[in-house]
């Protein structure tokens, strides 16, 4: 991307801001150098980036980071076999340590629950040598302080270093309490030439014997090292050059350590410094309210209520900005300060953000191209003495332009044409455009010059636009119209301002036939425009009280489902009862006579009776639909035809699975259903075929719903459902699909995902947005 387009679109304000979002030091600098891509693939991956971070955010939290030095210089030093100071090797411990602690951040994440795939190639790199580790860990602090647990010799002489100095306290102190304080200035120890002294007085500078290693300004004060802590002194000295030895010895065996994961380290930190950068992106987004875009293959742009990212988000106007589609090139006209310069790099500048893999500030939904050059000829030079100057370096700038143009191509122009005679002008603008056209750029223009709104009216694939000037308070509202050209508000104004209404006609009078035909037409175009917004927001309101009463109907008619089904199923149970009942009475009636060895003529007639009597409720019970259908459930086997009652489908048994279950062949489709959810069709029985596709478009209607609600079930049972449920709206050919599992603990959630992954007839699913269910819910695209 060239260097003029950031500088003219101020994209360097936006990586300031990024910049100050970043944690560490190496992601600053990072943020600081980002520049948009020309390339589609890298573009894509940069937003998927962003967008895992931004989703690891909002439900995890914040990376665990802090602030780090680069490791660069420290490796290549490393490689050039020379040591590392403590600092440096400090630094190394903490980067090694933010690893560790990313690592164990991103331990327990439901993998169902965000989708990490963007970032998993920079996670891979976070593998902590596990012994370097271990020694800096052991040997020093992120500061660069070495251990006493760094080395058994560096323990031991630090142990007699501070018993050592205890001794050389206490002996001094002596001198400070005791009868020898008299010949002191001060009762205090102090150090000189990294010895411990007394002041002494200086006529009793023989009393103590020793070293003088200073003395005060007045020489009334000697700072004397006494005889008797010579020795001491001595020791103290010796035992802390062997510290500094020893410490020598740590850190060169820290470096050799190091120098063996150069390669590691340098990706770790670079790891670290990706994540960090992509988490400020995540950042960005949060701040500005901004969305993900979607990337459009034939650089088309579709910006929704899109606002300036520099512009006092409680000041700026959103707009619908599109370009691309039904038209390439968009000419806006209107009045100055109308906000016709802004809407040119609201589009510029958003295009930039989405190219360098940051979220937009427009609604969701929003749709950039990926454009290889972004040009823009935005100047805000207004000054009559320098119009020439002006006009030559606005031509200059077209001129780069038009070298380099082509279909991959953003071209802004601010006033094409102006600085120069209005009609030379408005032909020169023409004759521009229609080059630019040709080259098949993307192009967004500005104009003040009447010809070029019939341009825009009469090129194909050419539209106009306008903001929107209102005329009672005389003053730009600051939205865009597309398909409006600017309408000429002189006369208005005039009138609102008090000129003579006598000034005003002969103005008009004046104005030439064509200039009166631009105008007619405008008028025209607004009140076909106003009209069509009345329709439109009809419409919106009728589509919003359709689908009110839709999701009523939805619910009152799950609610009759789910009662016809509560009384069918006791229906069945109560018969079931029955014939239980019944077929015990009789085997008692059968066990009774068998007992009996001479049975009476009369008992064998009360007998009969009451076999008769159970014969007849026998009877009446064969003739029950629910008994009827009870029957015919429990006589079904490989290859009958049977009704799956749960799809209004009728299929073919392929399998008997177990003792209540069957694999059950509807079209391209198997279910495994249980023995309850079937029954039989009897050949001589089947219906019409017009007659059973009503019925199961009805069927369809009434049980294909476009959401399924698994909260509150069993593991085993929403998996059940679900199942039986993707079967259900395959069969009603619904192409999208909502699975409402909750968060709870995540273990229905897990199983919908695995489910969803592992099906031949989901084509994509992902999280609902947030308005709509969010991690709650599924949303799921069926092929």
């Amino acid at each position: 991307m060239n260097n003029k387009i950031l500088k003219i679109l101020e994209f360097g304000e936006i990586t300031k801001r990024l910049s100050s979002l970043a944690i560490t030091a190496p992601a600053k600098q990072r943020a600081e150098q980002l520049i948009p891509s020309g390339d589609f693939d890298q573009v894509q991956t940069a937003l998927r980036q962003t967008l895992a971070l931004a989703n690891l955010m909002r439900i995890k939290g914040q990376l665990p980071l802090t602030d780090f030095q680069d490791v660069k210089p420290s490796t290549k030093r490393l490689s050039v076999k020379a040591n590392l100071n403590a600092q440096e090797l400090g630094n190394l411990l903490l980067v090694l340590s933010l690893a560790n602690e990313i690592n164990e951040f991103l331990e327990d994440l439901d993998d169902e629950k965000i989708d990490l795939t963007a970032i998993e190639p920079i996670l891979d790199q976070l593998d902590v040598p596990d012994i370097l580790f271990k020694e800096l860990e052991k040997s020093l602090d992120y500061d660069g302080e070495v251990l006493d647990t760094a080395s058994n010799t560096l323990a031991r002489l630090r142990h007699d270093i501070r018993s050592n100095e205890e001794d050389i306290k206490n002996r001094m102190a002596a001198y400070t309490k005791g009868n020898s304080s008299k010949y002191l200035s001060e009762q205090i120890v102090t150090i000189r030439d990294d010895r411990y002294v007394i002041p002494v007085k200086q006529e009793y500078r023989g009393k103590f014997g020793g070293v003088v290693h200073d003395q005060s300004a007045s020489g009334q004060t000697l700072f004397v090292e006494p005889e008797a802590v010579l020795n001491l002194n001595n020791r103290q000295q010796n035992l802390i050059a062997q510290e500094k030895q020893e410490i020598r010895n740590v850190l060169k065996h820290l470096s050799n350590l190091a120098r063996e994961d150069i390669t590691g380290l340098n990706k770790i930190a670079a790891s670290l410094t990706e994540l960090d950068f992509l988490q400020a992106k995540a950042k960005l987004a949060k701040a500005m309210k901004a969305s993900e875009p979607r990337l459009t293959k034939d650089h088309s742009l579709n910006l929704r209520n899109a606002r300036h990212p520099l512009i006092d988000p409680e000041k700026v106007v959103p707009n619908d900005i599109r370009l691309g589609g039904d038209f390439d090139t968009m000419l806006i006209t209107g009045p100055n300060t109308g906000g016709k310069t802004i809407t040119l790099k609201t589009a510029g500048i958003i295009q930039l953000m989405a190219q360098s893999g940051l979220f937009i500030p427009a609604e969701e939904g929003s749709q950039v191209g990926v454009f290889k050059q972004v040009y823009a000829d935005i100047g805000d030079e207004q000054s009559i003495e320098q119009s020439l100057s002006t006009f030559s370096s606005h031509i200059n700038d077209i001129i780069a332009i038009m070298k380099n143009v082509n279909q991959e191509t953003l071209v802004l122009i601010d006033e094409i044409g102006a600085g120069t005679d209005p009609e030379e002008g408005a032909s020169l603008a023409i004759s521009i455009l229609d080059f630019l056209r040709k080259k098949d750029a993307k192009i967004m223009v500005t104009t003040h010059y009447p010809e070029l709104k019939l341009y825009g009216y009469n090129r194909p694939r050419t539209t106009n636009a306008s903001m929107e000037f209102d005329l009672k308070t005389l003053s730009p509202t600051y939205r865009l119209q597309i398909g409006i050209p600017g309408h000429s508000n002189a006369f208005a104004i005039a009138r609102r301002l008090g000129m003579r209404e006598d000034v005003v006609k002969n103005a008009q009078n004046l104005m030439s036939d064509e200039d009166s035909d631009i105008n007619k037409m405008i008028a025209k175009l607004n009140a076909q425009t106003k009209a069509a917004t009345t329709d439109r927001n009809h419409l919106e309101t009728s589509l919003d009280r359709s689908q009110k009463l839709e999701q009523k109907l939805q619910q009152a008619l799950d609610w009759y489902n789910q009662r016809v089904q509560k009384q069918l199923d006791f229906a069945q149970e109560r018969a079931n009862e029955i014939v239980a009942k019944r077929r015990k009475k009789a085997d008692e009636i059968i066990a009774r006579l068998e007992k009996q060895k001479g049975v009476k003529e009369n008992e064998i007639i009360d007998a009969k009776g009451e076999l008769n009597s159970l014969e007849r409720q026998a009877d009446n019970l064969a003739h029950n639909k629910v008994l009827q259908r009870e029957k015919r459930r429990h006589h079904v086997s490989v290859g009958n035809q049977v009704k799956v009652l749960s799809y209004g489908q009728t299929g073919t048994v392929t399998k008997k699975l177990s003792e209540h279950e069957y694999e059950v062949q509807m079209g391209i489709i198997k279910a495994k259903v249980s023995d309850r959810d079937i029954e039989r069709v009897d050949s001589g029985n089947t219906q019409p075929k017009k007659h059973t596709v009503r019925a199961t478009s009805a069927i369809r209607r009434s049980t294909a719903h476009s959401e399924l609600d698994l909260r509150g079930q069993r593991y085993d049972e929403a998996m059940t459902n679900l199942d039986r449920y993707i079967d259900s709206v395959l069969l009603a050919g619904l192409d999208t699909v909502t699975i409402i599992h909750g968060i709870g603990t995540g273990a229905i959630r897990k199983g919908v995902w695995q489910y969803l992954r592992s099906s031949n007839h989901v084509k994509a699913f992902n999280y609902a947005p947030a308005n709509e269910g969010g991690n709650g819910a599924t949303i799921v695209q069926l092929k």
